[in-house]
C-alpha cells in the first residue's frame, strides 16, 4: 500500500471511496459544509436523522449526488474529548476494511479538524497509514480464490488535510509507511504455516532484510549453537529434526548520547518457536494448529528492522531471534532433565511446555556481548497472561523501572497498551529447584510472573523488560479494525521507543 497527501475541499476529491472521521455529535462540522452542500445534504441527514451518531467504530455509507466522491463513508470516532491518535489510527482500519469489502482500490480518509481533540498534523498523517495498512491487510497468498469470491487489494490511501499542515502530514505518512511495511511482514509471517516458515525460513528473511537494507547479519546453526554453550536452545530444539537457528542482525544507525556509531545499542529479543507442540508436555489437540504463531516474538522483530531499514533512525539497534520447533519424539527433552545455560546455570525440566524461556535466556544472556543500553524481549510466553489481562494488554516486567516507563509510554502512543506485573522476590520461590540452579516451570500460579522471574535470572548487567504478548499476537475473531488472525504487536511499540530515544 502507498500513501499520498491532499488539501484540495471535501467535495472535489475524486475518489471511489472518501472516508471521513467524525466524533458523536448531532451537527455537521463547518469543515464539511462544502461536502454537504454539494451532496444535496446527505451528511446533514445522516447525522439529524440518528442513522449516523459517531460512536467508536460505527459507520454510515452514503452516495452523495453532485459531488465528485464516489461514495462516503462516515467512520465513529467516539466522544469528542476521548479522541487521540489511537483513536484515528482504529478509525482509519475500520475505514480500510470497509474499502476492501466494497471493492475500493483506493480511498481516501479526512478527518475534520473539528473532531481531531489537538492531534497534530503529523500523527494525524503517521497514524491513519499505519490503520489504514492494518485495516486493509489480508492473507491470500495461498488461497486459490474463485474469481467471483477475489477482492482487490487496498493499493494506497489518500490522508486529507488543510494546505498548511500537508508538510507535516507529509513527514508523519512517511513514518507510517515505514511502520506499514513492518506491520506487513510481522503479520505475513505470523500467518504462515509451520511447515513454511520454520527456524531457516526466518533466517533466510532476516538475511534478505540485511542485504536490502545493510544490516550486519550473524546466523548460528546446530554446530556454532554447541560451540557457543547454548545448552537450554539446544534442549528443546533436540526433539525436531528441523536445525534451529540463533539469528543476529545489526541496525547501525550511531547516535544515542552523543556516543556515534559505537553507542550502546538497544537490543530486541524475539521468541522465535516457528511451532509449539508442547514437546512431551504435549499441548491439547483443540487450536494446536494457532502454534504456528509461537514465532510472533520473532516476527515483531524481523517487522522492526523492515521499519528501521526505511526510516533510519540515528540509534543502535540489534535484534536477536532464537528459533527452534518444539516437538515430541524419541530424541526430545524430558520432564525431569537437567540442562546447562549459556549463562552456566542449570535448568530443571519441569515442563517441556514452558519452552519459551528456555531459548530466550540463552539469547539474554548472548546479548550481554553488545553492552546493551537497553534490552526488550517479546515472546508469547504464558497462557497464565491471556488469563491475567485478555487480548487488550501486553504484560510486562522488567528489572528497571524507568525503562519499564519507557515502554509503557511507547506502547500508549502505539496503541499497543502495557501493563505492569510485579516481579516481588517472593516469587523466585516458585523456581527454586532440588537438584538444579532453577527450575523452568513454578506451577499454575503467578504462571506469567514465574515466566517473567525465570527470564530475570539470566539477565545481567544491563537494563531489561520482558513483554509477554501471548493474549495479544493473534485475534480469535473478526473485529471492526482488523481481520480474524496475527495482530503484529510489538512493531508500533518498538518503532515508537526507538524514535523517541533516536530523537526522532
Amino acid at each position: 500500500m502507498t500513501s499520498g497527501v491532499a488539501h484540495a475541499p471535501l467535495a472535489q476529491i475524486d475518489t471511489p471511496l472518501l472516508a471521513v472521521a467524525l466524533s458523536q455529535g448531532s451537527t455537521v462540522p463547518a469543515s464539511l459544509a462544502d461536502l454537504d452542500r454539494a451532496s444535496g445534504g446527505v451528511v446533514t441527514r445522516a447525522i439529524t436523522s440518528g442513522d449516523f451518531k459517531g460512536k467508536r467504530d460505527e459507520t454510515t455509507l452514503l452516495y452523495p449526488g453532485g459531488a465528485k466522491p464516489a461514495r462516503v463513508l462516515l467512520v465513529g470516532l467516539g466522544k469528542p474529548g476521548d479522541v487521540t491518535r489511537n483513536t484515528i489510527r482504529r478509525a482509519a482500519a475500520v475505514a480500510a476494511k470497509r474499502a476492501r469489502a466494497l471493492g475500493a482500490k483506493h480511498f481516501t480518509f479526512a478527518v475534520p479538524l473539528e473532531a481531531r481533540n489537538g492531534v497534530p498534523p503529523r500523527d494525524l498523517g503517521q497514524v491513519a497509514v499505519e490503520g489504514a495498512a492494518q485495516g486493509a491487510w489480508a492473507f491470500t497468498e495461498l488461497k486459490k480464490a474463485a474469481p467471483d469470491e477475489a477482492k482487490p487489494e487496498v493499493e494506497s490511501v489518500t490522508v486529507v488535510c488543510d494546505q498548511a499542515e500537508a508538510r507535516d502530514v507529509t513527514a508523519g505518512t512517511r513514518v507510517g509507511d515505514a511502520v506499514a511495511a513492518g506491520h506487513r511482514l510481522t503479520r505475513y509471517l505470523q500467518m504462515l504455516p509451520g511447515n513454511v516458515c520454520t527456524p531457516t525460513y526466518l533466517a533466510d528473511r532476516a538475511k534478505e532484510l540485511a542485504n536490502e537494507h545493510g544490516f550486519a547479519f550473524t546466523v548460528l546453526d546446530r554446530a556454532q549453537l554447541q560451540h557457543e554453550g547454548m545448552g537450554a536452545l539446544l534442549a528443546v530444539a533436540q526433539g525436531s529434526q528441523q536445525e534451529p537457528r540463533f539469528i543476529v542482525l545489526e541496525y547501525r544507525g550511531g547516535g544515542g548520547g552523543g556516543g556515534g556509531g559505537d553507542a550502546a545499542p538497544v537490543a530486541l529479543v524475539g521468541k522465535g518457536v516457528t511451532f509449539d507442540s508442547g514437546g512431551i508436555s504435549i499441548k491439547p489437540a483443540q487450536n494446536m494448529e494457532d502454534m504456528k504463531f509461537d514465532m510472533s516474538g520473532a516476527a515483531a522483530v524481523l517487522g522492526t528492522f523492515e521499519t528501521l531499514g526505511r526510516l533510519k533512525p540515528k540509534l543502535n539497534v540489534v535484534g536477536v531471534i532464537p528459533a527452534t520447533e518444539n516437538l515430541p519424539s524419541g530424541t526430545a527433552v524430558k520432564p525431569g532433565d537437567v540442562v546447562k545455560s549459556h549463562l552456566g546455570k542449570t535448568i530443571e525440566i519441569i515442563n517441556t511446555d514452558a519452552e519459551g524461556r528456555l531459548i530466550l535466556c540463552d539469547a539474554l544472556s548472548y546479548v550481554r556481548r553488545f553492552k546493551p543500553a537497553a534490552v526488550i524481549d517479546i515472546a508469547t510466553l504464558t497462557g497464565a497472561v491471556v488469563v491475567a489481562l485478555g487480548q487488550v494488554a501486553v504484560g510486562a516486567m522488567g528489572n528497571d523501572e524507568p525503562l519499564l516507563a519507557e515502554v509503557r509510554d511507547a506502547g500508549e502512543r502505539a496503541g499497543e497498551r502495557v501493563w505492569p506485573l510485579p516481579l516481588w522476590d517472593e516469587y523466585r520461590e516458585l523456581l527454586k529447584s532440588d537438584i538444579a540452579d532453577v527450575k523452568n516451570s513454578g506451577g499454575r500460579g503467578a504462571g506469567s510472573i514465574a515466566g517473567g522471574w525465570f527470564l530475570r535470572e539470566f539477565v545481567e548487567g544491563y537494563p531489561w523488560v520482558h513483554l509477554d504478548i501471548a493474549g495479544t499476537a493473534y485475534t480469535d475473531g473478526e473485529g471492526p479494525h482488523q481481520t480474524k488472525g496475527p495482530t503484529a504487536v510489538g512493531v508500533r511499540l518498538f518503532t515508537e521507543f526507538i524514535l523517541k530515544r533516536a530523537g526522532a
